[in-house]
């Protein structure tokens, strides 16, 4: 039987200038996955860093919290039967030029740096980023009449 696991999903500057967030949004509810928390979100310098702390002091860094910060991110919090594996292979490879076609990646993403969307990538890291972006009152629980259909469980 599959983990019910709740994941982490940022959908980044560029996906939400390029208004794809609808689209992205879609795809994760097609595959089965259930939408707990969702906001839009202009990123604070030190939100910024806290969320990529493991490459402080690399020297790519600075890029990354001003990329962050460029535009509003819409942040999500999805629930579903192994939400994290499944998200992951929904938005495809890091390098859009090896992410599969009918992947978020695959079919929207121009190049590696703009790559449209962040998931985590263990239930860890799920933990650590659903805390630091998501209050636990903004974190909904509730039953989906649908959701006997998408999982045995």
């Amino acid at each position: 039987m599959p983990d019910l696991q709740r994941t982490f999903v940022m959908i980044k500057p560029d996906g939400v200038q390029r208004q794809l967030v609808g689209e992205i949004v879609r795809r994760f509810e097609s595959k089965g996955l259930k939408l707990v928390g969702m906001k839009l979100v202009s990123v604070s310098e030190q939100l910024a860093a806290d969320h990529y702390r493991d490459h402080a002091g690399k020297l790519f860094f600075p890029a990354l919290v001003e990329f962050i910060r460029k535009s509003p991110v819409v942040a999500l919090a999805l629930e579903g039967p192994d939400a994290i594996l499944r998200v992951r292979q929904l938005m495809g490879a890091l390098d859009p030029n090896e992410a599969t076609p009918g992947s978020i990646r695959g079919d929207f993403a121009v190049e590696r740096q703009m790559n449209l969307v962040h998931g985590s990538d263990s239930p860890e890291s799920a933990a650590r980023e659903l805390a630091l972006w998501f209050s636990p009152d903004e974190l909904v629980r509730y039953a989906r009449s649908v959701d006997e259909w998408v999982t045995s469980s």
